[in-house]
């Protein structure tokens, strides 16, 4: 009987073909249905997402800084500009090792260990997307030599920028101001985005005061790079609007004098228009180079400036304080007509010196035998101390205070140049609170003559004496004239800091003041005699000398035997023409002694250059 061995079911092999190809079909279409799904994904729900993955591979938004406003003298001569230089910057976040780069960077530039010290402060006090300035005002050959090597430092590049400049270096330092780095503090009070890509901002005087006019709005381009991060071309742009240009009242003539006029002297010189308050000249000596803040100054010039004994960086005619002298004298004066202590006529014996009833305390008169019987013009034509301590004693010094209020001692003037100061007009209540002391009748003598806890600024001695010339009228000083579009060409001009007059009663009192103070410049024993010589009109001016240091009763003043630091202060007031007022200087020459021999003919340099008056030879 045969054995039959089955050699293929193909039943079997047909099955399990089939079930194999079914799997298979299975697991291609979940393995297809998975794809798909991802590429759905990414196609249509993450489409935007990786866009802009793509975009910012080979697209850049580059801020396009605007070109700072221009600064022009009230003649148009440019005393702020922007001029174009190349510098080196880098921007942190692009950047894949920090030291590895400004190590590379320091041996490539000769960079010292301090450069590169100061440079990782500003990187640690900036966000990392701003650009840090490595190098400001490369040479030609120093972009040369990053050019070749530019594929080292990713996140670094050569930049052409316009960089503040100020023409005319020392001599605007204060009033102009300088523009610097943005800081940590200055993050804190600007707008992002508004400084996106600037790297500078105004720190002092009429560049931070006017900020927001200069700066201008910043704007965008979108841009192609390649691999290296090298532009290859622009997309799309948004420009810059530049900012606007500011026109002061200042006179760059006016200055020069002002500051050739005080020479080697510490101090200050102010001129203002008369009718407008505009300045037309504002010098604080010493004085520093601006352009040196503009690039980011080094520590030790910094320090230099900042430790120096004369202190050029304290801007004296804002800040100043200064015992006001016998320049206070005219507003005592009228402070005694008007309140009905004395009359034009009212005349009151000097012998020297003067006592309080029952005291036996001398206050001294500055000239040692006395002035004899004078009147309100013999007393302010030369400057009798005793007329005025007789005349502070009755007034007191609380009604004193409050006359003295009316033009603004104690008190901002308000000028458009920022960190003015307020000095000081004292007075029993300011006494007893910020002193937790009673106030002394002596104490009110001194203050008559301008001495004593008085303390004023040349600015604020400026708007008073100018309220003085104008008769009552509040005139406040101002830098500022005009600013122009810079798709005008016509100046808008501010308007002036003028309001009502001074609650004076009677007219004459003005007349009567100012006569005496024309006594001063023109009279035979006036103590400014040489200020209106040679003048086709008369000037109204008073000396004043402050003391820096108190002199015992038995002591006498001896210039000869003291450090030049303590010599008295010279200072000087005046208007002109007399009459009609247009000029108004004001003149602080630190330890120069005496008002009418050194402060004096400084004024009159001043009025000659205003004028146009030619010395005679």
């Amino acid at each position: 009987m045969s054995t039959r061995y089955t050699l293929k079911d193909h039943f079997r092999e047909s099955r399990l073909v089939n079930d194999r190809l079914i799997f298979a079909a299975i697991l291609a279409g979940i393995l297809f249905a998975i794809i798909m799904t991802r590429l759905t994904v990414l196609q249509v729900v993450e489409h935007e997402h990786f866009t802009v993955l793509s975009n910012k591979n080979r697209i850049d938004i580059e801020p396009l800084s605007p070109q700072r406003g221009l600064i022009y003298d009230r003649n148009g001569v440019v005393l702020a500009e922007n001029i174009p230089t190349f510098s080196l910057e880098l921007v942190p976040e692009k950047v894949t090792s920090l030291d590895e780069t400004l190590a590379a960077l320091a041996t490539l530039f000769m960079l010292s260990n301090d450069d590169v010290a100061e440079i990782e402060a500003i990187i640690k006090q900036q966000r990392r997307f701003r650009h840090v300035v490595i190098r400001e005002r490369l040479t030609e050959q120093e972009v040369a030599i990053f050019s070749a090597n530019r594929h080292k430092f990713p996140g670094v590049d050569v930049v052409g920028r316009l960089i503040r400049h100020y023409p005319h270096g020392a001599l605007f330092a204060h009033t102009v101001g300088y523009v610097g780095r943005i800081n940590e503090r200055d993050q804190k009070n600007i707008d992002e985005k508004a400084y996106k890509g600037t790297l500078q901002i105004g720190k002092t005087g009429v560049e931070k005061e006017y900020e927001t006019l200069l700066h201008g709005q910043v704007g965008y381009q979108q841009v192609e790079t390649n691999v290296s991060g090298r532009v290859v071309r622009e997309l799309s742009s948004e420009p810059s609007v530049s900012g606007q240009g500011l026109f002061l009242h200042l006179d760059i003539n006016m200055q020069r004098v002002a500051s050739e006029a005080l020479g080697e002297f510490n101090g200050a010189i102010v001129a203002m228009e008369a009718k407008t308050g505009g300045i037309l000249a504002m010098v604080s000596k010493p004085d520093f180079n601006p352009n040196s803040f503009v690039s980011g100054i080094s520590t030790t010039e910094y320090g230099a400036l900042r430790d120096s004994l004369d202190r050029p960086l304290f801007d004296r005619a804002l800040r100043g304080h200064y015992p006001p002298g016998s320049t206070l004298k005219p507003f005592v004066a009228l402070a005694g007509l008007e309140l009905g202590i004395l009359t034009p006529h009212s005349k009151t014996f000097c012998p020297g010196w003067y006592t309080l009833p029952g005291k036996d305390h001398r206050y001294r008169c500055w000239k040692s035998h006395g002035h004899g019987h004078v009147d309100l013009k013999q007393s302010l034509a030369q400057s009798c101390d005793v007329y005025f301590y007789d005349l502070a004693n009755s007034l007191g010094i609380d009604q004193l205070h409050g006359f003295l209020d009316f033009f603004g001692f104690g008190r901002r003037t308000g000028v458009d140049i920022p960190s003015e100061s307020s000095g000081l007009s004292p007075s029993s209540e300011w006494k007893r609170s910020a002193r937790n002391q009673v106030w002394y009748p002596g104490e009110t003598l001194i203050s008559g003559i301008g001495q004593g806890f008085n303390q004023t600024t040349p600015v604020q001695l400026a708007q008073a004496t100018a309220m003085l010339a104008m008769r009552g009228v509040h005139v406040g000083p101002q830098a500022a004239r005009a600013i122009r579009d810079n798709e005008a060409d016509e100046l808008t001009l501010l308007p002036t800091k003028t309001s009502d007059s001074l609650p004076i009663v009677n007219n004459q009192h003005w007349e009567a003041v100012i006569d005496s103070m024309v006594e001063v410049t023109s009279g035979e024993r006036g103590t400014a005699r040489s200020v209106g010589e040679g003048l086709p009109f008369k000037v109204a001016g008073k000396t004043g000398t402050a003391q820096v240091f108190g002199i015992k009763q038995d002591e006498k003043y001896d210039a000869e035997t003291l450090a030049k630091k303590l010599h008295d202060h010279a200072l000087f007031i005046a208007f002109a023409p007399a009459d009609n007022p247009e000029l108004v200087v004001v003149v602080v020459a630190e330890n120069g002694g005496s008002g009418s021999r050194i402060a004096a003919p400084m004024a009159r340099q001043m009025i000659d250059q205003y004028f146009g008056i030619v010395a005679d030879e």
